[in-house]
Parts: C-alpha cells; structure tokens; sequence
C-alpha cells in the first residue's frame, strides 16, 4: 500500500482526503511499521503528516540512530524527542504495560501507560511462546481459545497470589 501511496499522483488525493475529513471532525488514520515509509517519502510529508495534528508513536529504541530525522519529518520539539524516547525506559516490572507517546496539535504531549487486563494481552500477544501457549491449550480444550486464555490467566493470578 505505501507504495502505491507514495506515487506522486495520490499526493494530491490523500491531501483532500485528510482535509475533507478534518473538515467533518473526523481524523484520518495511517498506520506503518517501518519508519522509513515515513522518512524517504516528501509525498508522505506533504499530504499525510502535515495535515495531521494527532501523532501516535510507541517505542522507538529501535531507530534510535535515525531519530533526527524522524524528529525533523514529524515536526516534534526536543521536549517531544526526548519523550518519545522516553518510552518503555523504566517501565514497572510487576506490572504488565506498554508506554505510548501521544501529541496532539503541537501544543500537549505526554507518555502515558496502557495497560490491559491479563485475558486481553494473552489475546493480542505476539511473544511466541505466550502464543504457543495459548493455542497448545486451546487445543487441548477442543479449539476453545477464549477459554484457554481464561485458564491461563487464573493459573498466572494464582502463581502471584
């Protein structure tokens, strides 16, 4: 998909898309996992980033050495820099949470926890063992994933208990 939206002809496009929703108080939404979707395109830029005043961004440890240019693509402050690399640097072991860096309009930004219920993160893992574990279960229990997932977090609370 990035590829067909970094062609030069749907620059023009995205960019009513993005004000067109704007304009009904909706927000579009764009979603990658590779930064460098981001970085290389000027079409990105111009019509996905700059007509987008909520930014998202989870850890960025990863492209710690390609930071600069993500701060200078994304428009962020050394105040939001240091935040988002902020993330995930302390976080409380004995609590199961992600951090994510959330700036909204240039003005507020922060990092806050989220943080889900065991059943939920045992759903949405993608730690392979943990996946494993689910899916072993759940064939055990006739495919019965939920019920799987259920299990395995009373067996965890009981363990901490």
């Amino acid at each position: 998909a990035w590829k067909a939206i970094a062609k030069e002809g749907m620059a023009e496009y995205i960019k009513y898309l993005f004000k067109t929703v704007r304009k009904f108080f909706g927000e579009a939404i764009v979603v990658t996992q590779e930064v460098d979707d981001i970085i290389q395109s000027p079409i990105v830029k111009e019509s996905i980033i700059n007509n987008s005043d909520c930014k998202i961004l989870l850890d960025q440890r990863k492209y710690m050495n390609k930071f600069d240019d993500i701060q200078a693509m994304l428009g962020l402050t050394d105040k939001e820099k240091a935040q988002v690399l902020s993330i995930n640097m302390n976080n409380d072991p004995s609590r199961l949470y992600k951090e994510v860096w959330i700036g909204l309009g240039g003005t507020h930004s922060a990092v806050y926890a989220t943080e889900v219920s065991l059943e939920e993160y045992l759903a949405y893992t993608t730690e392979e063992s943990e996946k494993m574990e689910v899916m072993q279960l759940a064939s055990e229990l006739g495919g019965n994933v939920e019920l799987a997932i259920k299990q395995i977090a009373l067996l965890r609370r009981e363990k901490t208990d």
